[in-house]
């Protein structure tokens, strides 16, 4: 469900337009150019004639001009070529494998693997496969054909093989960190090329088939709950997160859809049919017990809205031109959205490489990330429209970041680039921040899940004739017989209508569909139902819901039996009906690199007192910018404890940070070698403990004479630790360090080095990538060890900062050091914080 809106601008594509002196100017200097060039060409031409010269001269001189003219592009090119393979080798190399190599997903993308395993399931499996659908074909689908129009109640599938290739899985990635734990969620790459070959009587001697299907796309299967008791899981879902491609074959009378003009056609009927049954928002499930409730698995709640704003493009492909192609034109451009099932297209700008659309739309989403915004840009003709490039963005991305707003490039055109903004909505219960816009967007999403109804009149005779004529319903029913009726309903909002799919003969219908609204005010608009009867105007029932009846109920849901209004005496109709108010998240705090604190406030720390570098640590911790004075665990820390006080963290930066890194292989941890020093926890930082590199100052290696000269900090470290309960494994996160130590001019190449202590062997070293040539790197990598959370509270984490020039010297290559005592952070918790670093042992010249 989506919906959209925006600013309107006078004079439309329909109004006429005025020429302004510019583009009469513009005008008149193409065609001057055009006859200028035309003189150009021809007047060699007539020369060589008037001066009795041979003709070859002048096809010489245009194949010349021609060949330097091809050459000169060619070299253009090739050099274009080279300076961007340069600039994006490794997306040139990416994407040359994919279009060129077409190899199976598993190769391009690490997370994806390769199951060879289930692709020999289903090859075993296949023939039984097409037994099952052939009875599904007769039995169900047949029947449900033959009620669905008079005309086709001879229909009948007279033969139905799916041949002997079956479907193939080219890769699956299964995800278990980043959803719940009560959930497994596999997304499988699928490919079909079948022999399939099925055979239909439409109305003797009509006769219609397929023979060859090409099916192409990613399948999502959810399985969950994950219970205590066989099978151990509640129930199977399976969609499509995005519209699948589609390659039909047809025979008999429907051959003719093969032809151009309806093969696309027919194609497209079809993708919407299965898009109507597999496509989010609708789903596939299956309950394995009976505590299961179909409707939360069928059709859950979503995860959010996204609200795009279509702001503008620019440097567009122009691709229309004037005669006959010597002089070029510009584009009429217009941009489709899609996003599942929703589509949108907005206006079109006449004439212009750089529109400004200015329109809002806003979709929602069930899957993030998997669902995508599909973007497509086109130039209007009156024949068929060009395309101008397109881009497809996941909204994992939008979830993550809150909001975006920023240009991106189109793909498959050489230029071009479309302004968006892009906003995560969140679905809440809290009435205190609804608000009603002014703006005409959405403030809250209904949610409607349609099950059932009961006892619904056969036509709408039946009902007006009981009730002008006082008949019983029994002798009604033996005056008159009619078939049962078939039904749908229509729901709408304001203009907003949707309807569901038609039930053949029941007055029982099941139809157990969902829907989604925006509603613009809570207090004013009602939901309106109609069960109607397809090619019938007079409704069969009807129901009218005030959205303000949700906001005095629990959780802003009601879900039970409405008697169904003009019907018959006991119509009812079964509905859950959810109400969430659309709220704005901030976006995630980012990490900043703050200025350098002033000389001179450094110098007063480092000399204050005459102290050891403990109490200097001490005081610039207590002054640093980012670490806040407020903190009362840095208060009462004592100054050899400066660094290994407990944090206050930042949960939104966690929540931001959880899902973002890609976990390395963690390395189990061994016992420590019987030679490992013990280490005095009360003076970490003083001046006579053992320093956090350890190698370093067991071979008495000497710091650089620039860094013993340095008076003032050595800089800060951002850190994240925190302990993953469920896969036993403490996390650290290197986010950035800031005002580091300049080793040169043009900054400092820097890395991170991590132990955890005692395990300090070269198998347990962690370290980042270098960042160089800057005093504020930022790394944003992800470590983990492999210990229990009881272990894990009774170690210390070794942290260095080193830089990456000094190999060639036998200078220590430490820039700052500090050692965490993990027993003094909540681990489960976790902490995000700025630690300040040190360089204990330093002894600076006198």
């Amino acid at each position: 469900m989506a919906s959209a809106g925006g600013p309107t601008q006078a004079g439309g594509p329909g109004s006429a337009e005025k020429l302004s002196p510019s583009a009469v100017n513009r005008i008149l200097m193409e065609v001057l150019m055009y006859f200028g060039r035309a003189i150009f060409v021809f007047y060699p031409v007539y020369l060589t004639g008037y001066l009795g010269l041979s003709v070859s001269w002048v096809l010489l001189c245009m194949v010349m001009a021609t060949w330097w003219k091809k050459n000169r592009q060619w070299k253009d090119a090739r050099f274009g070529t080279a300076i961007d393979f340069v600039d994006n080798e490794t997306h040139v190399i990416n994407k040359e494998l994919q279009g060129g190599l077409q190899m199976a997903t598993w190769v391009h993308f690490r997370d994806v693997e390769k199951v060879d395993w289930v692709n020999k399931v289903l090859d075993q499996a296949w023939p039984f496969f097409g037994m099952y659908m052939e009875k599904l074909l007769k039995e169900n689908i047949q029947p449900a054909v033959r009620l669905s129009n008079p005309a086709l109640r001879m229909f009948s599938f007279t033969k139905v093989h799916f041949g002997h290739k079956p479907l193939r899985i080219t890769g699956i990635q299964a995800y278990t960190h980043e959803v719940d734990q009560r959930e497994v969620v596999l997304d499988m790459n699928v490919s079909y090329d079948g022999d399939v070959d099925i055979d239909t009587v439409v109305k003797p001697p009509v006769t219609a088939g397929v023979k060859g299907l090409k099916l192409q796309g990613m399948l999502r299967v959810i399985l969950e709950p994950l219970i205590g008791e066989a099978p151990l899981v509640g129930g199977v879902t399976f969609f499509f997160i995005r519209r699948p491609t589609l390659q039909i074959n047809w025979t008999g009378m429907t051959n003719f859809l093969d032809s151009p003009a309806f093969s696309s056609l027919s194609e497209e009927t079809i993708v919407d049919i299965i898009a109507s049954l597999m496509v989010l928002p609708n789903r596939m499930c299956i309950p394995l017990i009976d505590q299961v409730k179909v409707d939360q698995m069928r059709f859950p709640l979503p995860r959010g809205v996204v609200r795009v704003h279509l702001l503008e493009a620019r440097d567009l492909v122009a691709k229309d031109t004037y005669m006959m192609g010597l002089v070029k034109g510009k584009s009429d451009p217009y941009a489709t959205l899609r996003v599942g099932n929703s589509h949108f297209k907005s206006k079109t700008i006449k004439e212009n490489l750089s529109p400004t659309w200015n329109e809002v739309f806003e979709f929602v989403v069930h899957e993030a990330p998997g669902q995508e915004l599909e973007l497509e840009v086109f130039d209007e003709d009156t024949d068929k429209d060009d395309r101008l490039g397109g881009y497809n963005l996941d909204f994992g991305q939008v979830k993550k970041e809150k909001e975006m707003d920023q240009w991106f490039p189109l793909e498959g055109v050489q230029n071009g680039e479309v302004h968006l903004k892009l906003q995560w909505l969140s679905l809440s219960t809290d009435l205190s921040l609804l608000s009603e816009p002014t703006d005409g967007r959405a403030c809250a999403m209904l949610a409607v899940y349609l099950d059932n109804a009961s006892n619904l009149p056969k036509d709408h005779s039946e009902f007006t004739e009981n009730q002008k004529h006082g008949k019983h319903s029994k002798e009604a029913r033996l005056t008159r017989r009619t078939p049962d009726p078939n039904s749908f309903v229509e729901f709408s909002i304001d203009k907003d209508v949707q309807k569901s799919k038609v039930v053949f003969a029941s007055k029982d219908p099941v139809w157990e569909e969902g829907f989604t609204f925006f509603v613009h005010n809570v207090k004013t608009q009602q939901l309106s139902l109609q069960v109607k009867e397809p090619e019938k105007k007079t409704p069969l029932g009807v129901l009218n819901l005030p959205l303000s009846r949700l906001l005095n109920t629990s959780d802003m849901s009601l879900d039970q039996r409405f008697l169904l209004e003009r019907s018959g005496a006991n119509s009812q109709i079964k509905l859950k009906v959810t109400l969430r108010v659309l709220t704005k998240e901030k976006p995630p705090p980012k990490i900043i690199p703050s200025p350098p604190p002033q000389v001179n406030q450094q110098n007063a720390q480092a000399n204050q007192g005459g102290e050891g570098s403990a109490s200097s640590a001490s005081a610039a911790a207590s002054s640093a910018p980012g670490v806040s004075n407020n903190n009362p665990a840095a208060k009462a820390s004592s100054s050899n404890q400066a660094a290994d006080s407990q944090m206050v963290p930042n949960e939104d930066y966690f929540a931001h940070r959880r899902g973002s890194f890609l976990a390395n292989e963690a390395l189990r941890s061994t016992p420590a070698p019987s030679n490992m020093r013990r280490y005095d926890s009360h003076s970490l930082l003083s001046e006579n403990s053992i320093s956090s590199s350890r190698f370093d100052i067991s071979d008495g290696a000497a710091y650089p004479e620039a860094l013993r000269k340095h008076q003032g900090s050595f800089g800060e470290i951002h850190l994240t630790v925190r302990y993953a309960s469920l896969r036993n494994k403490l996390i650290i996160l290197v986010n950035a360090c800031r005002n580091l130590f300049p080793c040169s001019d043009s900054g400092t190449d820097s890395y991170v080095r991590l132990y955890l202590l005692p395990d300090q062997t070269w198998r347990h070293r962690k370290r980042t990538h270098v960042k160089r040539k800057t005093v504020n790197p930022v790394f944003n990598d992800k470590f983990e060890f492999d210990v229990p959370l009881q272990a894990a509270q009774t170690r210390k984490l070794d942290v260095s900062v080193k830089n990456n020039k000094m190999f060639h010297t036998r200078k220590r290559k430490d820039i700052g050091m500090i050692l965490i005592d993990l027993s003094q952070i909540d681990l489960v918790k976790g902490t995000t914080e700025w630690y300040e670093l040190s360089l204990p042992g330093l002894k600076r010249p006198s």
